[in-house]
């Protein structure tokens, strides 16, 4: 089997579109599925089924995806591992980050990280921590900077660098704006706006609210919490932010019997080889959080939960 062959089999798989496919490997679509042909010809059988404008997997592309995935991984690690013996920093690296921490927390460290080490090819993708979490267990980047899952994968090794406070936040007009602070209970008739639903800031609030038995009025979501904060702060409900995200045009309340608090880290896979390039992203990001975490190990702090005593 031929590994380029291979690539986009994955590709149209993941994507499930062949034009998609094409886009993420800056090949044309008639040559993706000129190599999908190939494969399925040098296989005797059929990978997927073109129904309508959407290819679906067959038995036998099902059988097969885990399999190219690990064989496309293991060759990238293979090059990492050889490519590192040089000793230089260069490359393409490929890291994936969530839209907050790309204009919170990144901008800085990765100016400084292009003066250091100008031979690097940064490939940064933009999308959700769960997204990203996911794209490093099989093997498509190589570093994810992310809010930290409750309860990762066992293939991924997790460095805490940020802690990140939550914070219940109110618009200025809000009934409870000249409130400091309130009991869970008082939060459920007002509208509340919180992250998507299979979020990992989500699952934090989850976890906090659950023991309390407090039905809350969810009437918006979204994963872009600067979206949140906007419709926060013009009136149309209350939110759990970072605290770093409080302004003027916002209020925090402190919640009665609720600490509420998210990680901010990355992960990489623990089987994998890191890229000379991402092992000096990694010692940067450590040292501008002035953390000794090392690989393998975590801390993590849980939402803690105290029923409020009137």
């Amino acid at each position: 089997m031929d590994f380029a062959d291979l690539q986009a089999f994955v590709a149209v798989a993941e994507q499930r579109s062949f034009s998609r496919a094409a886009e993420s490997l800056h090949r044309t679509q008639p040559a993706i599925s000129k190599r999908i042909a190939a494969l399925e010809a040098d296989l005797n059988t059929t990978l997927f089924d073109r129904i309508g404008h959407r290819p679906i997997l067959t038995e036998a592309g099902h059988a097969l995806l885990p399999r190219a995935r690990r064989i496309i991984a293991d060759v990238e690690d293979s090059r990492r591992a050889v490519i590192n013996l040089a000793g230089e920093v260069g490359g393409q690296l490929r890291i994936g980050t969530s839209h907050h921490i790309g204009l919170h927390r990144l901008p800085p460290l990765l100016r400084r990280y292009s003066e250091l080490h100008p031979e690097v090819e940064l490939d940064i993708q933009f999308m959700d921590s769960e997204a990203a979490c996911h794209a490093v267990e099989h093997g498509d980047l190589e570093l994810g900077i992310v809010t930290l899952p409750l309860a990762p994968s066992a293939a991924l090794d997790i460095r805490v660098l940020w802690p990140d406070p939550l914070a219940v936040m109110v618009g200025r007009n809000h009934p409870l704006a000249l409130r400091r602070s309130v009991r869970a209970s008082e939060l459920a008739p007002y509208t509340a706006i919180l992250p998507a639903t299979g979020t990992f800031t989500r699952a934090v609030v989850e976890q906090a609210f659950l023991p309390l038995a407090v039905n809350l009025k969810v009437a918006l979501s979204t994963n872009y919490l600067e979206t949140i904060k906007m419709m926060v702060s013009v009136g149309l409900g209350w939110s759990i932010l970072p605290r770093t995200m409080l302004d003027r045009d916002t209020h925090a309340l402190r919640v009665n019997g609720i600490e509420l608090q998210r990680q901010l880290g990355t992960v990489r896979h623990r089987d994998r080889t890191l890229s000379n390039a991402g092992r000096a992203l990694l010692r940067l990001l450590d040292d501008s959080a002035g953390t000794t975490a090392k690989p393998g190990r975590r801390k993590h702090t849980r939402p803690r939960n105290h029923q409020n005593p009137r």
